[in-house]
């Protein structure tokens, strides 16, 4: 039989159809030979780059040891987005299945570039004219000028930081291989990482200048929290110091002791809401001591201020807090100091002999504290007159502003304005889109000094979790607290009354009562709740957060449980992180984070 003979139209067509369909197989052979070389020399360069960026970050404290690396991240950076965003690349970009793990390659390599080409040029351009040297007291004053020359362009590298972090946080991991999603987990981990430090960097200098007194005088009322009997923010408040501040110049100008200074009021000394009443009463508002139970630093702030106004007659501009962890931190900066005592203060004693032996040496609370304030004046005395190691410090402060200990409230609107959204403000635990938050607060309820030997341990963890195809998260995040009292089991009899509390609020003498507030994400419903060894769950809500509460009394070698379940009623954020009042123990977290990984 004869081959039919098709209509000329048709048979045209077949043969352009024809002719189309192999040179889109030979173009795309072509393509994925392109891509695939193109690839491999942008892999090359960014994996180059990747070694480069972490060495930059690591020196992000010190813009000087940073910037000689810059020039060489922006060649690997620059090569590889030039080889990533041809338009082969970027059509091969809407390929299914192979498209998504394109666009995150480019993706990635458009970000490095940002940062390299736009970021740290700026920085390196003013940390060539000085180093860290530069910012030590010179006859007893700061040249804040220093901070201001390096404020624009450390906002400038903040913000395209915080933009290539972006990008890539928008990366959807569903769609990626394994390998891919690996590596955009790690890039954007170190983005994350790396914005936190710059806009941390740009906030300070935008800060420090006028804390400092270079706009005019400014007084600071620093509170030094007691860990060893807790309270929200960290623990109970006794020393206290008043800081004067005047173009550069720091003048540590008056003390004070909670215990001995401070009365208890008849009534809450600033008003608080309905809802902080119900669950914490008015104690926070009516003893200095327990400023902190709040665990929204604003609301400390105003409080102490307004208390030190009415006993000292001094309107602060702003209250700091810190704890003897933090004080060890600077002491690293710092090295040893020798007390009018005879004691040798150091990074490695001082959270030890502050909240443990000082309770054994001295009987009377007002010798305790004035050792506190002889410290305290000491190591500031260190710090106003140039004895700290400047890289040495900034990582101390950052690292204490990074659990929490260091926290700061201005009376200044746009200071507070710089501080609102960082760890130094100490607000209440703030949900995103991305990332949900719990607040675990824990306040002594023994009169006494037991939460030194107290441990807290906690975790979270996901159940039936899942993703869709947005990346947000199903499934329930469970919180479990154990806390435990690990004093010898002869505390009533080893152990000074001012220690066990003497029976004055607990029996027996040794027997440590904690009381815990346990806040939930905003718009979670709780879906477990459950505690060993006590009378169960009170609670209301606070800003939109709902929380528990519950006590628990522990004798030596006794531990107690808390088992909370919470869950978003739509799908959420696929990262839960719990934030812990910090205690004495440096290596125990004050975060803890879980993210949803169905496996």
């Amino acid at each position: 039989m004869s081959e039919p003979v098709l209509p000329k139209p048709v048979r045209i067509a077949g043969i352009v159809f024809a002719s189309l369909l192999g040179a889109a197989i030979i173009g795309s052979i072509a393509a994925l030979a392109w891509i695939g070389t193109r690839g491999a020399a942008a892999y090359g360069h960014l994996r180059a780059a990747e070694t480069t960026v972490h060495a930059v970050i690591d020196d992000l404290s010190d813009p000087t040891s940073a910037a000689g690396l810059i020039d060489d991240l922006a060649a690997d950076t620059g090569a590889a987005h030039d080889l990533t965003s041809d338009p082969i690349w970027a059509a091969a970009e809407r390929v299914p299945w192979l498209g998504p793990q394109l666009e995150a390659v480019s993706t990635i390599a458009a970000a490095a570039d940002d940062i390299a080409t736009t970021a740290l040029p700026p920085l390196a351009d003013v940390a060539s004219s000085f180093s860290l040297d530069d910012f030590r007291p010179a006859g007893g004053a700061i040249d804040t000028a220093l901070f201001e020359s390096i404020a624009e362009p450390a906002r400038i590298g903040a913000d395209s930081v915080a933009a290539a972090a972006a990008s890539v946080g928008h990366l959807d991991g569903n769609l990626l291989l394994g390998p891919v999603r690996d590596a955009v987990d790690e890039v954007s981990g170190l983005l994350d990482s790396s914005a936190t430090a710059t806009d941390a960097l740009a906030r300070a200098t935008e800060l420090l200048p006028p804390m400092l007194g270079a706009d005019g005088p400014r007084d600071y009322l620093i509170i030094f929290q007691n860990n060893a009997e807790w309270r929200s923010l960290g623990g109970l408040v006794g020393a206290m110091a008043l800081i004067h501040t005047s173009d550069g110049t720091m003048e540590m100008t008056a003390q004070a002791s909670a215990s001995g200074d401070f009365p208890k009021y008849s009534e809450a000394v600033i008003p608080l809401s309905d809802e902080v009443t119900k669950i914490y009463g008015t104690r926070p508002a009516q003893w200095m001591h327990n400023v902190t139970q709040l665990p929204d630093f604003s609301l400390s702030g105003q409080i102490a201020r307004e208390m030190w106004l009415r006993e000292m007659g001094t309107e602060v501009d702003g209250v700091i807090a810190m704890d003897p962890v933090a004080l060890s931190y600077l002491l690293e900066a710092t090295g040893p100091i020798t007390l009018t005592s005879g004691d040798v203060l150091t990074a490695d004693n001082a959270v030890q002999l502050l909240l443990n032996d000082v309770y054994k040496r001295y009987p009377e609370p007002a010798d305790q504290d004035e050792f506190f304030a002889l410290a305290a004046a000491s190591v500031f005395d260190a710090l106003s007159t140039g004895a700290a190691d400047p890289a040495t410090l900034v990582q101390a402060l950052g690292r204490a502003g990074d659990e929490r200990r260091l926290l700061i409230w201005s009376a200044i609107a746009d200071d507070q304005d710089v501080l609102t959204g960082t760890t130094l403000a100490g607000g209440l635990p703030e949900t995103t889109r991305q990332t949900a938050r719990m607040g675990v607060y824990l306040n002594d309820g023994t009169g006494s000094k037991m939460d030194y030997y107290v441990t807290a341990d906690t975790t979270l963890g996901w159940e039936s979790c899942t993703l869709d195809a947005d990346g947000r998260a199903t499934g329930q995040t469970t919180l479990t607290l154990t806390l435990t009292n690990t004093a010898p089991e002869d505390a009533a009899t080893s152990l000074p009354d001012y220690i066990t509390g003497a029976g004055a609020y607990v029996q027996p003498e040794g027997t440590a009562r904690t009381v815990a507030y346990i806040y939930l994400p905003e718009g979670y419903d709780l879906t477990t709740a459950t505690v060993t060894g006590s009378n169960g769950f009170g609670g209301g809500f606070h800003d939109g957060r709902q929380v528990l509460t519950f006590s628990s009394d522990l004798p030596p070698g006794e531990s107690v449980t808390a088992v909370i379940g919470v869950q978003a009623p739509e799908p959420a954020a696929a990262a839960v992180i719990a934030e812990i009042t910090p205690t004495i123990d440096a290596e125990v977290p004050s975060t803890v984070k879980s993210s949803c990984d169905p496996g």
